[in-house]
């Protein structure tokens, strides 16, 4: 929908050359034959190839034939053909496509052969995109009568090949971040290609090591070819400590260290989350069913949700991820929740998060543009505050997110429906949001989610596409797992985020003899609190802002002042505005006027063909893009270059200093846009200590409100935000 249905068993047939399994992230090529049906094509018709929009693949060119994606068509019969590529002409979610017009008329049986990736004029061929997909598919419309209106091939008609993974390059040691003396958890171990993509490619033995005992684990796992990962289960520690454990290869060499795993009494145990990402049946690719397994299986996520645009959401769809959730859900093991995205007009409030406690509920949708569907038209709701009145006697949650349209929460909120904002996905980094919910007085949590579009629930890459971050992931604070349980912690803002890295963090205040935690909304008559954090990072900590609602209160990082800082980070960041058009794309280079750059370091970037490069022992320069959030370089200098200048050139702004008058709090210049900046500051050579802890009093003034919150930053990009804890004084 709502591609033309008619007589599509007239409209002609496709065959792919080769077919079958390809990896992803290489060159090949393709042939297409599309033969014409009874109607043939008319003069000035055509034919269109759709490709999924987050295909992030060589483009397909016609003009450079030793060119990646160079590709060659012609017809059967000699007919004239005028071809181009396309990004956003077609029907979502085929965006990108392949258009042939045909200035001559074909008959029945005449063929239009395309050849993408021709490698005969010395072309590598046509680079595949650098996600897995079971069914990439060839999407075929014709229009055989010249009127614009294509008719779409039978889905079943469309060739399709399978995208599968590279080699292990990259291993992931995964374990919960809080559970009690006695309880069970387990350990996940993968290893991810270049791209992010679990492989099956895995052999031979890794070892683990671990500096605490822990009941049930083996000292080696064997590893078997066609395996995703290996999963032990069942283990346990029955003495308070943090958990820190190592893989290592056959040879002992470390290839993981896993994420730190604090076992001490507490009211809650920590669960993760990606509550929020879309499968082939909306906009992502793979199937409903691909996802919950990615999601429990190689993510290793405890919760997951489903969040499909609701316009292209069919009965029929609504009911089978309804199935989904409902034959997915086990307490205590797995949690699934059903839900969809409503996905306004930005106009009329924006992308906003919609969870159901039980299965069965109605879905209330923004509007019907991409499917046929008719049925329950009192179920429609065109703008956030419909939406609101629609769910007030609904068991449900929502969240306000920025997606491709941007949440606008001052246009409608409310607050026993709405109890969090999403301020991380692979979309980019959106404080902003959060402050424009302090703004209006709105007392929110904060969530992290990916927004993923790429079949990878919880393990979120971006690839090379319009996305720029990693997925985030969120933390949920429950004595245990089920949806009671849960939708009661998640009322009450018992989370925290992260943009996608399992960082402990345990943030509470002190007042009186009260202690509260993150969520908490309380009034008090007291003149004084204190608040408290310990976290414990999966890499150094390189600073901990502490927040009170809009304003920077206190910022700690975690080296003395007499600490040397012969490190320079250069940063790029920011978005363009609020909308999908945000991405940044940076040209930049850095050059020192005397001395050494003994080496450099990337931070987010994701994109491994696109790295920073150290052109000379002065001088390096790098592209990337920044949606909201950040991408820097680190430069380790010699002391001939901590007593030289450092000139920063970028495609906006640029910056010239003596790196000697750089300190930890570093120079930034303002590059436009909505918050585009350009960013120099010195951190020590090296960052040691993953964990720090702190406290910070606050007086509590009469007639005011405290809202509290953390958060921290660690030497490798990534980012964790508790939700604030609110105090009044009347």
């Amino acid at each position: 929908m709502p591609y033309n249905d008619y007589r599509q068993d007239l409209m002609g047939e496709a065959i792919l050359t080769p077919s079958g399994q390809f990896e992803i992230g290489t060159y090949q090529s393709f042939k297409l034959i599309y033969t014409a049906g009874k109607f043939g094509i008319d003069d000035q018709g055509g034919l269109r190839i759709g490709f999924r929009g987050h295909f992030d693949g060589s483009a397909i060119q016609f003009s450079d034939p030793t060119a990646p994606g160079y590709t060659t068509v012609e017809a059967s019969n000699g007919a004239v053909l005028e071809v181009s590529w396309e990004a956003r002409r077609n029907i979502r979610p085929w965006n990108k496509s392949l258009y042939i017009r045909c200035l001559r008329f074909l008959r029945e049986g005449d063929q239009i052969v395309i050849n993408f990736g021709d490698q005969s004029k010395g072309s590598p061929g046509w680079l595949l995109q650098t996600f897995c997909e079971s069914a990439f598919t060839f999407q075929i419309t014709v229009d055989p009568f010249a009127t614009q209106d294509f008719i779409a091939l039978p889905s079943a008609a469309n060739p399709t090949i399978a995208m599968v993974p590279g080699d292990p390059a990259h291993w992931k040691a995964i374990l919960p971040t809080l559970r009690r003396p006695g309880e069970t958890f387990r350990l996940s171990i993968k290893g991810d290609d270049r791209w992010g993509n679990p492989s099956n490619r895995l052999t031979g033995k890794i070892k683990l090591k671990t500096n605490l005992p822990v009941t049930g684990l083996a000292e080696t796992i064997d590893l078997k070819a066609g395996d995703f990962g290996a999963v032990i289960e069942g283990l346990s520690m029955e003495s308070p400590g943090v958990l820190h454990l190592s893989v290592l290869d056959e040879d002992d060499q470390l290839i993981a260290t896993a994420n730190p795993l604090v076992i001490r009494q507490a009211d809650a145990a920590h669960f993760w989350s990606d509550m929020h990402a879309q499968s082939g049946e909306t906009i992502g690719v793979g199937t409903a069913r691909e996802y919950f397994d990615f999601a429990r299986n190689k993510a290793f996520l405890d919760i997951a949700g489903h969040q499909g645009n609701d316009f292209q959401i069919t009965d029929a769809f609504w009911q089978h991820l309804n199935e989904l959730t409902a034959e997915y859900n086990e307490d205590n093991r797995f949690l699934t929740l059903p839900g969809y995205e409503w996905s306004g007009n930005t106009g009329l409030g924006g992308d906003h998060n919609v969870w159901f406690r039980d299965e069965g509920r109605p879905i209330y949708r923004s509007s019907r543009a991409l499917i046929r569907d008719r049925t329950f038209p009192e179920n429609d709701v065109l703008s956030t505050p419909d939406l609101i009145k629609k769910l007030q006697n609904e068991d449900a949650i929502v969240v306000a997110h920025v997606g491709g349209r941007y949440a606008d929460i001052k246009y409608a909120h409310d607050a026993k429906l709405e109890p969090s904002v999403e301020v991380h996905s692979s979309w980019g980094t959106f404080e902003w949001i959060l402050r424009d919910a302090f703004e209006c007085g709105y007392r929110v949590g904060i969530v992290g989610s990916s927004d993923g579009h790429k079949g990878r629930p919880g393990a979120e890459y971006p690839g090379d596409s319009q996305f720029g971050s990693y997925g985030g992931l969120t933390c949920h604070l429950l004595p245990q797992l089920d949806r009671d349980t849960f939708f009661d912690a998640f009322r009450n803002r018992r989370h925290y985020a992260t943009t996608g890295a399992r960082i402990y963090m345990d943030v509470t205040a002190r007042l009186g003899d009260q202690t509260l935690q993150i969520g908490d909304i309380v009034s008090t008559e007291l003149d004084h609190l204190d608040l408290a954090f310990d976290i414990i990072g999966t890499a150094p900590i390189e600073r901990v802002d502490i927040f009170n609602g809009l304003d920077l209160v206190r910022t700690i990082r975690p080296w003395h002042d007499q600490t040397a800082l012969s490190r320079l980070r250069v940063t790029c960041a920011g978005q363009h505005y609020r909308g999908r058009g945000r991405l940044v794309k940076w040209d930049v280079s850095a050059n020192l006027t005397g001395g050494k750059i003994n080496r450099i370091n990337a931070i987010n970037f994701w994109n491994p063909n696109r790295q920073p490069t150290q052109i000379s022992a002065t001088e390096a320069a790098w592209k990337t893009v920044t949606t909201g959030g950040a991408s820097s370089v680190d430069f380790w200098l010699d002391d001939a270059a901590l007593a030289s200048q450092i000139n920063v050139q970028t495609n906006f702004e640029s910056i010239s200093a003596s790196v000697a008058d750089i300190d930890e709090t570093g120079i930034t210049v303002d590059c436009g846009g909505m918050d585009i900046r350009l960013h120099i500051e010195r951190l020590p050579t090296i960052l040691e200590s993953a964990s720090l802890s702190g406290e910070q009093s606050f007086a509590l003034a009469a007639g005011t409100e405290q809202r509290l919150y953390v958060r921290v930053t660690q030497e490798d990009g990534h980012q964790a935000w508790s939700s604030p804890i609110y105090v009044a004084k009347p």
